[in-house]
């Protein structure tokens, strides 16, 4: 899917951070209210993203968010107060977050238009593909600086020969950080790393068996390649990606190479109007895939999209994985 490509942009520059806990008001919204003491603390702060460096002088209070991952972000960290809007869901957001997420209003089942956007009166736009920001289609970062609004893309999109799982980390705490509630970032991210280990745990000494990513495609397969979460996330469950030498987070690969690379299981991305079970009939029924080990033996795993991009439900999306990866395993593992 385009909206998932990235667009040439110059690698974000992680700053190093001091992080510094800041006050937030018992309802847990920062950016909201009276919040004289998160302004106080740890502001001014300046952070360089995808090339565009901000200052903040304190924390963004209206803020419209495009793409699940970024808005999941925000939901999290416990913002839904700062949401003045929000557009393109990729499947349902989880239950967790489903209360909250129905009080934001939908500003465009897609992308926005430029003027859409300005109608919510947002001071921060939060992008989480490139396409987020799409100057050809009025959205780009600097119409929205010259509104007086800043921005922030998902890293993910611009981020390469980095690890993503620290990637996902820094832009936890990036965004914590502009909202003056490092406290919940870091929290978050002790937790995560702490679950990443006990799936780690779970797949100790297990051989990883190959893997092939089908988001979506028929002439050629978009797949996950080996800049993105998707592929660490793929390696921490046990598995090989065997796209990984592609130089970026999705691509293209023709299925001649699909065949040459035997993958033992195949992963289906779910999200969309095709369904999980057309995408399993096009790749059984394709005669030229017939000897693939994944289709002869119809192995195949299924994640929900958002389960697979730079966001908070990483973690869990890795243990869920492995779950389909080394079935018999993970049960020995957590079996009492």
């Amino acid at each position: 899917m385009s909206r998932r490509t990235p667009a040439l942009i110059a690698a974000a520059v992680l700053l190093p951070l001091a992080l510094t806990a800041c006050s937030t008001s018992s309802d847990g919204d920062a950016a909201t209210g009276d919040k004289a003491s998160a302004k106080s603390e740890g502001f001014p702060y300046t952070v360089k993203n995808c090339g565009v460096t901000t200052t903040y002088k304190a924390p963004p209070k209206r803020v419209v968010t495009m793409n699940q991952h970024v808005t999941e972000i925000m939901l999290e960290l416990g913002l839904k107060k700062s949401l003045v809007g929000t557009a393109y869901l990729d499947d349902q957001v989880l239950p967790k977050y489903a209360k909250d997420y129905a009080a934001v209003p939908v500003l465009a089942k897609e992308y926005p238009s430029y003027e859409q956007v300005l109608a919510a009166n947002p001071d921060f736009v939060y992008g989480g593909y490139a396409s987020a920001f799409t100057a050809g289609d009025g959205r780009g970062r600097e119409a929205f600086k010259k509104a007086g609004i800043e921005t922030r893309l998902n890293t993910e999109s611009c981020t390469k020969g980095d690890q993503p799982m620290d990637t996902l980390y820094e832009e936890i705490r990036e965004v914590g950080r502009t909202f003056g509630i490092s406290d919940r970032a870091e929290a978050w991210i002790k937790q995560a790393k702490t679950d990443n280990a006990a799936t780690a745990k779970k797949l100790a000494d297990l051989k990883p068996v190959s893997v092939f990513v089908y988001d979506s495609g028929d002439k050629t397969a978009f797949t996950a390649g080996g800049e993105g979460i998707g592929n660490e996330l793929i390696e921490r469950a046990g598995g090989t990606n065997v796209f990984a030498d592609l130089d970026k987070p999705f691509g293209d690969a023709s299925w001649e190479n699909v065949v040459d690379r035997k993958p033992e299981v195949i992963v289906i991305y779910d999200y969309g109007a095709t369904t999980v079970e057309q995408k399993k009939k096009r790749l059984l029924t394709d005669p030229a895939l017939a000897d693939v080990p994944a289709i002869k033996n119809k192995r195949f795993a299924v994640m929900p999209l958002s389960d697979a991009v730079l966001g908070v439900r990483v973690p869990a999306a890795v243990d869920k994985l492995a779950a389909q990866l080394h079935p018999e395993a993970v049960k020995a593992a957590t079996t009492p």
